[in-house]
């Protein structure tokens, strides 16, 4: 089959390769011009790179809306385009072009987790599995029928970091599945349960702030869905913004106010975190290690010299 390629970053990146691997034709690839954006920097392996070096067209593109972009599709004539994060709108004058449509490559088991940023948000709500979808595009967010999944587990303290590294390693295998089952005729394609749908926005640095009337639990898991190289889990001390770079769910249960510094347990300190605190029946957030604004990691019991006072959204 002739294939073009739409997609950014890593995730593009190994699809393209995948495609270059793969006994198809990859007639162009159409990707994102670098961007300044915060979590847009990070895995950001270059698809323009990868296919000038393979010798394939390239395209940059914020939007796909112009002219001379149809245009060249309409003269390549692809059977199928593949697409993996591929972060703007396509229309269905581009994804319905090709005779076998458009095959999206999404890192979520769909319908949940449809949209932006899957992982991070799956590790927050304590999925115990994420991985990878191949579905056909149409003109709903991540909704059109699936051709097939591939999952692996969530362990206990597993990073985003973590979840990226194997949920990326899916995409070529399921890749070369997919095309494999569309050029036979085998494909077999199974409308999405809309009922369990669920659509999830773009991150930014404000959903890295620390919101200490969560349950500890969660934090925990926001801590280690912004795990090295995303921006850490950010809270302040005193009016200075701090990093929590790792921390655990305490072993006692602390009651207050939540925010406080309250005791040191084992090689951390406990704060004390979630709406009904107060109670007493809730454990606290265990911190561990923290990274200060002029990136200096310490020991939580390093950086915390004496108990009290509070740690805050803001400053």
């Amino acid at each position: 089959m002739r294939v073009v390629m739409f997609g950014y970053q890593t995730w593009g990146h190994r699809t393209l390769q995948a495609l270059l691997e793969s006994e198809h034709e990859v007639v162009m690839a159409v990707t994102h011009p670098k961007s300044d954006h915060v979590y847009e920097k990070i895995w950001d392996d270059s698809v323009a790179d990868l296919a000038e070096k393979h010798g394939i067209p390239v395209l940059l593109r914020n939007r796909p809306d112009d002219a001379e972009l149809l245009a060249k599709l309409g003269e390549l004539a692809p059977d199928l385009i593949v697409a993996n994060n591929w972060r703007t709108v396509l229309p269905p004058e581009i994804f319905d072009l090709p005779a076998h449509g458009t095959l999206n490559i999404h890192d979520s088991l769909l319908p949940a987790y449809a949209g932006f940023s899957p992982l991070i948000w799956a590790l927050i709500n304590g999925e115990r599995e994420v991985g990878v979808t191949a579905h056909r595009m149409n003109a709903e967010l991540d909704a059109g029928d699936v051709l097939l999944q591939r999952a692996v587990p969530v362990g206990a303290r597993d990073t985003v970091t973590d979840l990226f590294n194997r949920t990326v390693d899916l995409i070529t295998p399921v890749v070369h599945e997919s095309l494999g089952l569309i050029a036979s005729g085998r494909a077999e394609w199974i409308p999405q349960d809309r009922s369990r749908a669920s659509f999830f926005h773009k991150r930014s640095l404000e959903d890295s702030r620390i919101d200490w009337s969560w349950p500890a639990e969660s934090l925990e898991r926001l801590i280690r869905a912004q795990s090295d190289p995303y921006p850490n889990a950010f809270t302040h001390h005193k009016g200075q913004r701090i990093r929590i770079v790792e921390a655990e769910v305490s072993e006692g249960c602390y009651g207050g106010t939540p925010g406080r510094i309250f005791i040191r347990e084992g090689d951390g300190i406990v704060v004390v975190a979630g709406t009904e605190a107060r109670n007493g029946r809730l454990r606290g957030l265990l911190v561990k290690r923290v990274r200060t604004e002029d990136g200096s990691e310490l020991a939580a019991t390093e950086y915390f010299r004496t108990m009290g006072g509070y740690l805050t959204s803001r400053p």
